[in-house]
């Protein structure tokens, strides 16, 4: 699956350098951007960033529409069946590209052949957090404590096969600790439960973690990032913790159905590498939300989406995570 989901993005991407006339008359109509989750998270921000941005540069109506649901599948699929036209795209975490094509034995869309990738939007690196409660102050010490009690340990994920749920399982696979998984409906009300001290720990974006971490709500443990971010330069990470290669990061992308013209894509991403650009976003929207811009080549894009399909496919079969 993986190679031919990296030929076709590599073929859609290739688009981005080509000319045509397409976008000469783009957009002709309103733009209509569907978001995959709910109002209130990351994905909903970068949604209506990219509209306002959008209606700016080209003073048209740029309408945003939240459908949330199954694993981020009823918004991609809403999309892959709209008018190749570049006038309905979508904005989606990775989980909707990377991880529900293992996960899922039959989903409504076609990774594969539905859609065509326009541009790699922010990175938000996943943190450790713990309720001070639980008496552990370092990874090390969580690992101990793991393999003291085995299967005696509840984490919180946001849901079968969110990213709270996959960073916890390959944190087991390379620990080799036995972990329990409380599953929710979304990552807001398992945070709330660990910062209730109902569940003792999960994996969350650092932007969320802040707040209750600087309160006092909760233990920052470690970051998922390769290396430890500039702006937490006391917070070690995972990998340099005793578990070296661990990784957890999650991303955002927006993308559009297969088959829009190539050079209405290169118009969009254009617009989106000015709009992450922009030294006023970055400090009004991304530095608070403790997002990182992905300043992608279309290959490297390609290469990104390649790599994660490959690593959370041997994490889902590792762990035999399936979905009834």
């Amino acid at each position: 699956m993986e190679a031919r989901l990296a030929a076709l993005i590599a073929a859609g991407c290739l688009c981005l350098g080509a000319d045509g006339s397409a976008a000469q008359t783009y957009p002709s109509r309103p733009i209509h951007i569907v978001v995959s989750s709910s109002p209130g998270g990351v994905t909903d921000l970068l949604g209506r960033s990219l509209a306002v941005r959008f209606g700016q540069a080209w003073d048209q109506q740029v309408v945003v529409e939240n459908r949330p649901g199954a694993n981020n599948q009823l918004g991609a699929e809403f999309v892959a069946k709209a008018a190749p036209d570049g006038h309905t795209l979508l904005v989606t975490p990775e989980t909707t590209f990377v991880v529900n094509p293992t996960l899922y034995a039959r989903l409504p869309y076609d990774a594969e052949k539905d859609f065509t990738p326009v541009a790699g939007l922010a990175f938000v690196q996943q943190a450790l957090v713990t309720h001070p409660s639980l008496p552990v102050g370092n990874v090390a010490e969580l690992i101990a404590l793991a393999k003291a009690k085995p299967g005696s340990i509840n984490y919180a994920s946001a849901g079968i096969g969110a990213g709270s749920h996959l960073n916890m399982e390959l944190f087991q696979l390379l620990a080799g600790v036995k972990l329990v998984a409380v599953h929710y409906r979304s990552a807001t009300p398992a945070l709330t439960d660990v910062i209730a001290g109902h569940v003792p720990m999960m994996f969350i974006n650092i932007g969320s973690a802040l707040e209750p971490w600087r309160a006092g709500r909760l233990r920052l443990l470690a970051i998922g990032s390769k290396s430890r971010l500039p702006e937490f330069p006391d917070l070690p990470t995972v990998a340099e913790s005793g578990i070296p290669g661990f990784e957890a990061r999650s991303w955002f992308g927006l993308f559009a159905p297969s088959g829009t013209p190539r050079d209405v894509i290169a118009r969009l991403h254009g617009e989106v590498q000015r709009l992450f650009a922009d030294a006023g976003y970055r400090r009004k929207v991304l530095v608070p939300n403790a997002l990182q811009p992905i300043a992608d080549s279309p290959d490297e894009y390609a290469a990104l989406i390649k790599a994660d399909a490959a690593k959370w496919s041997k994490v889902i079969r590792a762990a035999n995570i399936k979905v009834d």
